[in-house]
């Protein structure tokens, strides 16, 4: 104190302020989709790809055909998520769908790579969670243990390393590596037959 007044604390963080974001579904539709997928899903054969599609619509995930999801991968809200045809999520892939969450045909998200659609506000004391979607295009590869940020986006047909980071928009046709990840050179693009 001051002169009998009071000086303000100046705080960077006050958890006791803070407030879980919308979930998008209550509580008991979000801890029932945590049971069904440590229960029904986790345990299924690889082979059982139809079985983790049918639980992820059912919980409200829109999902094209032919997709690929393997029984270790964990999407956290399957109600704000969105692949096209053909998509395969690989082992242990983590798709932390507190935001939308939208993955193109024929995209690969390979083993262990973190999608991260929910961060905080670093400058509001009361640490509010911020939703910021995550868009990957048609014909992308995103490489092992490659983390996508909240807010970031992969343009149709980029690679994006192994180990790599993505906080930001990359364009399309282009190959990327490192933390943050950086243009490495085009992708190259065959012929194909149908």
């Amino acid at each position: 104190m001051r002169d009998g007044t009071e000086m303000e604390t100046r705080r960077y963080q006050r958890l006791e302020t803070f407030r879980p974001a919308d979930r998008g579904r209550s509580r008991w539709v979000a801890l029932l989709w945590q049971m069904v997928q440590a229960l029904l899903l986790a345990p299924s054969p690889h082979f059982c790809h139809g079985w983790r599609r049918f639980w992820l619509r059912l919980f409200g995930a829109k999902i094209g055909k032919d997709v690929v999801i393997r029984p270790s991968a964990s999407v956290h809200f399957p109600w704000r998520l969105t692949l096209g045809d053909r998509v395969w999520i690989g082992d242990e892939v983590r798709l932390y769908s507190l935001g939308e969450i939208s993955i193109g045909s024929d995209s690969v998200i390979s083993q262990q790579a973190y999608l991260c659609a929910g961060t905080h506000d670093p400058s509001d004391p009361s640490f509010p969670t911020l939703l910021p979607p995550i868009h990957i295009g048609s014909e992308v590869w995103i490489g092992a243990r490659a983390f996508i940020g909240p807010g970031a986006s992969v343009g149709d047909g980029a690679v994006v390393g192994a180990l790599s980071g993505v906080f930001k928009h990359l364009p399309g046709g282009r190959i990327y590596r490192g933390n943050p990840a950086r243009d490495a050179g085009a992708r190259p693009t065959g012929a194909f037959r149908e």
